[in-house]
């Protein structure tokens, strides 16, 4: 029989939480009931509680009451809820999970989602569905449903709300099972739009050659999203052709995927291919939203919604030294290349980000820290079909040599 793991704050949520499993029972459903709060339950007895939780993240649940620190109970408890629904899962005692709440409950929440892996049903129904989820989501499949109303007691409204999490998690751990496939493995790598004529080519190149790929989109959460399926050993190899999020965060555009971004490969021993696809732009919103700071310099409306701003050689020498202090640290093998005649689409001769100058920085940038790891120059742009071709072949090499 499948099985729904409920997570959340019993002591202000237990009558909400009551109702959900008595609708998941209904459906055939068990249920492992998860207390995330810090004051004793109302209206539910969990199956874990409250004290196993704040325990497993080094905590006291009664002392962090005491305390009267919402934001230090918060944080305790999400990184116990973590850690026990990491191992419960492990254990197979759940195929999903649900869980509910404001911006507490669903913080409690996410950490807990986030730890499980690719794949397992997770959904979060709160109050901040509606806004800026990434938060929640992070870099895994976290489904968020707006609950509409405060999740403050059962009334018209919140029923059906929480009826239809019930339904829509008991579908997703009650649906078939999806046919084995004979497993090719798998090859993650990101594109932009500017990257796209070269990802494409090497993405039907290694599938030729038997590979799976998996193309993130290079906008912060892509690469984040990346990063896990690295860190999780779900890889044979990585071609990480558009490293564009390092740019975001150096400069502050709204495309960054944090500061440790082409980092998980290297620390996997993972074999990897790596590029420098539009490190020449740093991504802002619409044209009147790029910071005032900002309005002298070389800006281009890709479109409507998306600002592109051109990276200065100061700005691009750093960058330069920060990926190849990345990739020589890295524990696996390693082949950058550097595209001589531009970065993106628009980095090339007549368009409007070519500036050999601050390509020239780029490349030294990355001279100076990538020590002696593999480097390859080839006078072309990012997007010609040469130059994807050498990095699959180069790619697929690596990972035969791993094997």
């Amino acid at each position: 029989m499948p099985s729904v793991a409920l997570l959340g704050t019993l002591d202000t949520k237990g009558r909400e939480y009551a109702f959900l499993r008595k609708r998941l029972d209904e459906l055939g459903i068990e249920t492992v009931v998860i207390d995330a709060g810090v004051a004793q339950p109302a209206g539910l007895e969990p199956d874990v509680d409250r004290r196993t939780v704040a325990a497993a993240a080094g905590s006291d649940a009664d002392a962090l009451a005491a305390g009267g620190d919402r934001g230090a109970a918060v944080e305790a408890m999400a990184r116990g809820a973590a850690r026990v629904v990491a191992d419960l899962h492990a254990a197979g005692r759940f195929d999903g999970i649900l869980a509910i709440g404001g911006s507490g409950g669903a913080a409690i929440a996410a950490a807990a989602m986030q730890s499980l892996p690719v794949g397992v049903p997770k959904l979060l129904v709160s109050t901040v569905a509606s806004g800026d989820t990434r938060p929640y989501v992070g870099a895994v499949d976290v489904t968020m449903m707006y609950s509409v109303v405060d999740l403050a007691g059962i009334n018209s409204i919140s029923a059906r709300i929480l009826a239809n999490a019930a339904a829509a998690i008991g579908g997703m751990v009650s649906a078939a099972p999806l046919p084995e496939v004979a497993g090719r493995p798998l090859i993650g790598a990101t594109m932009f739009g500017v990257t796209t004529p070269c990802v494409t080519r090497a993405r039907e190149r290694l599938e030729d050659l038997g590979y799976e790929v998996l193309v993130f989109h290079a906008t912060g959460t892509g690469g984040g999203s990346l990063e896990a399926l690295a860190r999780s050993g779900s890889l044979a190899g990585v071609l990480d052709i558009t490293t564009t999020e390092l740019a975001d965060d150096l400069v502050g555009g709204v495309l960054s995927a944090g500061p440790l971004r082409l980092e998980a490969a290297g620390a996997a021993g993972i074999p990897q291919v790596v590029s420098l696809g539009a490190l020449d732009m740093v991504n802002f919103g619409p044209r009147e939203t790029v910071p005032p700071e900002f309005a002298a310099r070389r800006l281009y409306v890709h479109n409507p919604t998306v600002t592109l701003m051109r990276t200065t050689a100061e700005e691009c020498q750093e960058l330069g030294r920060r990926v190849g202090a990345k990739l020589a640290s890295a524990r696996g093998p390693v082949a950058v290349f550097v595209p001589l005649r531009g970065v993106s689409m628009i980095d090339s001769d007549g368009q409007p980000f070519h500036d050999p100058d601050a390509d020239e920085a780029l490349f030294r940038g990355l001279r100076q820290t990538l020590a002696d790891r593999e480097l390859h120059e080839l006078d072309m742009n990012i997007n010609d079909e040469r130059f994807a071709d050498a990095m699959v072949m180069r790619l697929h090499e690596l990972i035969e040599e791993t094997r």
